[in-house]
């Protein structure tokens, strides 16, 4: 292995928007995430959308198929 080639290597928190926080070791002290495996729709089992920026909406605002009239 090369010396002086590898970043180093620290102890981390991950912190999610729900709150959890996970620690582990990484390249950077603090992350931060959306969604992560306590919040997860697909770990969690419900039904939910996760829109950050009103996406949905205007998905369906441009997709939508109006009156035909």
């Amino acid at each position: 292995m090369k010396a002086e080639i590898h970043p180093e290597y620290v102890d981390a928190v991950i912190t999610c928007s729900c709150g959890h926080r996970v620690e582990t070791r990484a390249t950077k002290e603090q992350m931060h995430i959306d969604v992560c495996s306590e919040c997860h729709p697909f770990f969690t089992g419900e039904q939910r959308i996760v829109d950050t920026a009103g996406r949905v909406e205007r998905f369906q605002r441009r997709y939508s198929l109006g009156d035909p009239s």
